[in-house]
């Protein structure tokens, strides 16, 4: 009698991967794949629309060219949606690191600190904010946050800066420091994922570690350099290709973007500043994954 063949391990594994992607990979083959393909053929074309649609006209590399030597503010709002990011996407993963190690402590109403803290996360998150405008609720909760948003970036760091330079720091990082301060209110309302995402990390970290770690001698600050935060690396790693991504998703760039298309009808130059913005944003996500992922800890 043939002897039934079984799957090793890894391939079970590759299986089980391939399933849990396939709806992806055919939402994408069916829904993505032309839509992209117009796009690149939009780039190179100068659209014109009349009575029966749309007449395409291409003109090679002419509007990469406009979009990089001739438009006035593209490269200057993403220059600045980039140094934004650089800014915002380290002082986010500190924040949320912080927080979910604060929040995994246990302590007499642990259940009770998370919902507060992270309602107005929600609350801020833009969804309530994002309700139609001719919604009472929308309109209250968008000027809510509009105000609280106002009066963190008025609690500048007046009082601050003095004191860094005081004590003998430099000036570019007294400068990082206090514009932190006055960016308190987007760091906390861009970490809210990144908190549960960390923070689902350190409830799986094997209590016998720090158990051991502690009955050879180790202090928690010890414990948390050689333990905690070699553990936490894959997912630094993962929230901080979110962050980038999510710092990136709704900035300058596309409402700019937005305009060309809607509003000067000019579907062949946005085509093309999408594509750039495309290619910034993987050279990006390239140079950041390959420098974290050196470093990161995989538990075998």
């Amino acid at each position: 009698m043939k002897k039934k063949r079984t799957l090793s391990l890894e391939r079970k594994k590759e299986l089980f991967g391939f399933l849990f992607v396939s709806p992806w990979l055919f939402g994408f083959l069916l829904l993505m794949v032309l839509p992209l393909y117009q796009s690149i053929s939009f780039s190179y074309s100068k659209i014109t629309i009349e009575a029966s649609g749309f007449v395409s006209q291409n003109v090679g590399l002419d509007n990469y060219k406009t979009a990089l030597q001739s438009d006035p503010w593209f490269n200057r709002i993403l220059t600045e949606a980039i140094s934004k990011m650089v800014l915002n996407v380290p002082l986010i993963i500190f924040f949320s690191l912080f927080a979910a190690t604060l929040l995994s402590q246990k302590f007499r109403g642990r259940a009770f600190a998370r919902a507060v803290f992270f309602l107005p996360v929600v609350l801020a998150s833009g969804v309530i904010a994002g309700l139609d405008s001719g919604n009472l609720l929308g309109q209250f909760m968008g000027g809510a946050s509009s105000n609280l948003e106002g009066n963190f970036s008025g609690f500048k760091s007046v009082d601050l800066r003095p004191l860094l330079l005081e004590s003998g720091l430099d000036r570019g990082i007294v400068g990082y420091l206090t514009g932190a301060v006055d960016r308190i209110y987007q760091i906390i309302s861009s970490s809210g994922v990144q908190i549960m995402i960390f923070l689902a990390g350190l409830q799986s970290i094997p209590p016998s570690l720090y158990e051991a770690a502690k009955m050879e001698g180790a202090t928690g600050y010890e414990s948390f350099w050689k333990i905690t935060l070699p553990m936490m690396t894959p997912l630094i790693l993962t929230n901080t290709v979110y962050s980038i991504i999510d710092s990136f998703y709704n900035n300058g760039v596309t409402s700019y973007m937005q305009n060309i298309t809607f509003q000067q009808l000019n579907f062949g130059l946005s085509a093309a500043m999408a594509w750039i913005y495309f290619i910034v944003i993987t050279v990006i996500l390239a140079i950041s994954t390959y420098a974290l992922s050196k470093r990161v800890f995989y538990q075998n």
